[in-house]
């Protein structure tokens, strides 16, 4: 399994790791850190040399109840993070986080190589078209409704069969335009409670049906530090334990805050399955 980076086949059939740099002043765990040069290269050296396989630049929160961020503050935020971090790491495989075709498209410019969207193109009727011209890998999110309103009563009949067919169904467009490298994220924590995260993480591997590479981003989410009443600060040794589940379960790339934690996860995941 096999995804096309700046003309490098990156191997998925051994997990990865993405780090998240978020350069936003309102993220949940980590807003605010990574708003100034300094901090923004001192972050992205920790996660390769940590052994991040992808950093993912974020500017626009997409925590419950988020403030919209406008076109221009996002590309403000992103386009000098990206260009800083490529200028001191050219062969750092970069991946803009952002629902925006405009930001995607001048991300990649600036030297990013992948584009994960929160929405699946729900939020931006053009992105679609914007990936298939920029042809590069592209992570469909799923989300039930927007960040401002997907946590007020999130409601499912069966959270995994419509997880799963939103995502078949957006798989299945995007091929139709040529798109074949493709990243399926169920959403943990967008627009779901927290048994609907539960329930999304102990079925996951249903999601390999589609044949393509399985995103988790679980990195010190609700569903870990609100099940053991502690906050996101704490919530690392939570993360670990899912993720653990995650790479059970079939996922292929783990989002996160802290890169040497899910590489060790990773590594010792590899080893029980080289001893079964």
């Amino acid at each position: 399994m096999t995804i096309n980076c700046k003309g490098k086949l990156l191997n998925l059939d051994s997990p990865i790791v993405m780090g998240i740099l978020n350069v936003t002043p309102d993220s949940f765990f980590d807003g605010g850190n990574y708003t100034h040069s300094e901090a923004i290269l001192n972050k992205a050296t920790q996660l390769i040399n940590e052994g991040a396989t992808i950093l993912d630049i974020g500017g626009y929160s997409s925590k419950p109840d988020a403030k919209e961020v406008s076109l221009t503050e996002e590309l403000e935020r992103v386009i000098p993070a990206i260009e800083l971090i490529t200028k001191q790491f050219p062969d750092v495989l970069i991946s803009i986080d952002t629902f925006r075709s405009e930001v995607a498209r001048q991300a990649v410019e600036a030297g990013a190589c992948m584009v994960n969207d929160i929405s699946a193109g729900e939020l931006d009727t053009e992105m679609f078209q914007t990936i298939r011209e920029l042809q590069v890998p592209y992570c469909i999110m799923h989300m039930q409704g927007t960040p401002q309103t997907m946590q007020k009563n999130p409601e499912y009949n069966n959270v995994v069969n419509e997880v799963f067919y939103s995502l078949a169904e957006k798989v299945e467009e995007l091929k139709k335009l040529g798109i074949n490298d493709i990243i399926i994220d169920p959403g943990f924590g967008f627009g779901k409670t927290l048994e609907h995260n539960f329930e999304l993480l102990n079925n996951l591997e249903h999601f390999n049906l589609l044949k393509l590479p399985i995103l988790a981003g679980i990195s010190r989410k609700s569903m870990i530090y609100k099940t053991l009443n502690i906050s996101p600060q704490e919530a690392l040794n939570g993360t670990t334990v899912l993720n653990s589940f995650a790479l059970q379960n079939g996922a292929n790339i783990l989002r996160v805050h802290d890169a040497k934690e899910a590489i060790e996860t990773i590594e010792l995941y590899k080893k029980l399955k080289e001893n079964e």
